[in-house]
């Protein structure tokens, strides 16, 4: 993927001046990298940047919330892009706050950052390095899945298999959610498969979830999302 960046630090502190929240104005986007680490276990941004277990950043700026070629949002997100919301400076300060009371049934596992200073660093090295959705020129193969989540997706999962395995998970991910462990119940196939992949090589760190996800093989993993995809 391009990303056209308007791109120097202080043009990219220019264009959030201008957002709609004025306290946003003065984020530092080198300390914003040091913040965004945590969040690249999820979400890629800049040169290269596809979907993966959350979807990317480029251009998040501007861009209709809930809306990206390629990935599955929940559905409080999905009808928030439908009534028009975009992410704009103050949409995304007011999430990265607390992503479970601005979106309430949101999948993203994150409590928040409480500090405004922080936020602003972040989002600032969101626009510098992402640029703005006007700015990023559309790439075909940043909505392409990875090729084991594709794998498996193709594999016809057994439901009653799946249910028979699920206790294992919702030992932890019970029906309401809770901490910051959310639940999983009805979560599109495509996205449970994309998490478990990444724990179970790696990309995404948890110790218990690594543990868990590398005792699965792709049919024990078809078989899970198949199940949990048909329950509300």
């Amino acid at each position: 993927m391009r990303v056209l960046r308007a791109t120097t630090g202080a043009l990219a502190l220019a264009a959030l001046a201008a957002a709609s929240s004025p306290s946003l104005a003065e984020g530092d986007a080198a300390q914003g990298e040091r913040l965004y680490r945590p969040c690249a276990a999820c979400h890629m941004i800049g040169e290269g940047a596809v979907n993966r277990v959350g979807p990317h950043l480029n251009g998040i700026v501007g861009r209709p919330i809930g809306a990206l070629a390629g990935y599955e949002f929940s559905d409080v997100l999905s009808a928030a892009g439908a009534e028009g919301r975009v992410w704009d400076a103050g949409a995304l300060d007011r999430f990265l706050e607390a992503p479970r009371d601005y979106f309430p049934g949101t999948r993203m596992v994150f409590r928040g950052i409480r500090s405004e200073e922080d936020r602003a660093d972040l989002i600032a090295y969101m626009l510098e390095v992402g640029g703005r959705a006007e700015d990023v020129v559309a790439d075909p193969d940043a909505s392409a899945v990875d090729p084991e989540v594709a794998a498996i997706l193709e594999i016809a999962g057994d439901v009653p298999y799946g249910e028979y395995l699920a206790n294992e998970c919702t030992a932890c991910h019970r029906d309401e959610g809770g901490g910051d462990i959310p639940s999983i119940r009805g979560l599109a196939p495509s996205v449970f498969i994309a998490g478990m992949v990444a724990y179970r090589n790696g990309t995404r760190e948890h110790q218990v979830m690594n543990t868990v996800s590398r005792r699965l093989g792709d049919e024990e993993l078809a078989a899970l999302a198949a199940y949990f995809s048909t329950v509300e």
